[in-house]
């Protein structure tokens, strides 16, 4: 009989709203020790974009943009704001899908994604017209978090920054890694055999996006307020791998 297994999530409550220029992996470890959590080995934190595009000072006041031709374009095709589409336009590499109320775009780090992840909400407590781009660099800025959190409470722990993403062909989001260090973030199983001996021809686990996902019931989507979860529980042995790992190359994309 297998030994019992568990997976434990915990929430970091009580951070408080973050700013640009605020060291994040001290708010992060202060929420730690206040919990009374002591980081143990292959413990995963996983942290909300949003608070880590605060910190890095991501935030644009659509005041300040003036939109290009091309986004006025895309402003009468969308009904969006062409200020908006101009940062858009400035994150991505390619237009995928202009319709009605929707703008998919191929984001400069490889999503495939909506507004290139430019968010409105909680974003800013007074309002404005202010908006939230995605990291420059996610698997950066994990790493970057990793080595502070480590020095701070002398202990690593992986890192995965996680973010809502819609998906082709169902409804709904789901949080998925953005960027991730200190995991494996893709488990490539081909060539292992199933319980029955039968050999693994494709299967590769998308590791990262599972945790983020399992913390994404925590972290909620709306005004939960809960912008990081610890996962405890979810060992695994394979090779460190960022979150760039997950992303399918252009040439395997079988739908263009």
């Amino acid at each position: 009989m297998s030994a019992t297994r568990a997976v434990t999530l915990t929430a970091l409550t009580g951070l408080p709203d973050v700013s640009a220029d605020d060291e994040l992996s001290e708010l992060l470890a202060a929420a730690l020790t206040r919990l009374d959590l002591h980081l143990e080995e292959k413990d995963v934190l996983v942290v909300a974009q949003k608070v880590v595009s605060k910190a890095e000072g991501r935030c644009v006041d659509l005041a300040t943009v003036t939109p290009s031709a091309r986004a006025q374009e895309l402003s009468l095709i969308t009904r969006k704001d062409a200020r908006l589409i101009e940062l858009v336009l400035a994150e991505s590499t390619e237009v995928l899908r202009a319709r009605p109320d929707v703008l998919i775009v191929r984001h400069r780090l490889g999503f495939v994604m909506a507004n290139a992840g430019i968010d409105r909400s909680n974003v800013a407590a007074n309002g404005g017209e202010w908006v939230l781009l995605l990291p420059h660099d996610p698997d950066a800025s994990a790493q970057r978090l990793r080595a502070a959190l480590a020095q701070r409470l002398g202990s690593p722990c992986g890192v995965i920054i996680s973010d809502s993403f819609g998906r082709p062909w169902r409804k709904g989001v789901v949080n998925i890694a953005l960027g991730a260090a200190g995991i494996a973030s893709l488990i490539d199983r081909r060539g292992s055999a199933d319980r029955f001996g039968r050999r693994l021809e494709v299967t590769e686990v998308a590791f990262a996006d599972a945790l983020a996902a399992a913390a994404g019931l925590l972290m909620g989507e709306a005004a939960e307020g809960i912008p990081a979860v610890l996962v405890r529980g979810c060992a695994q042995s394979a090779a460190q791998r960022n979150a760039q790992a997950l992303i399918r190359p252009l040439a395997e994309d079988l739908f263009r």
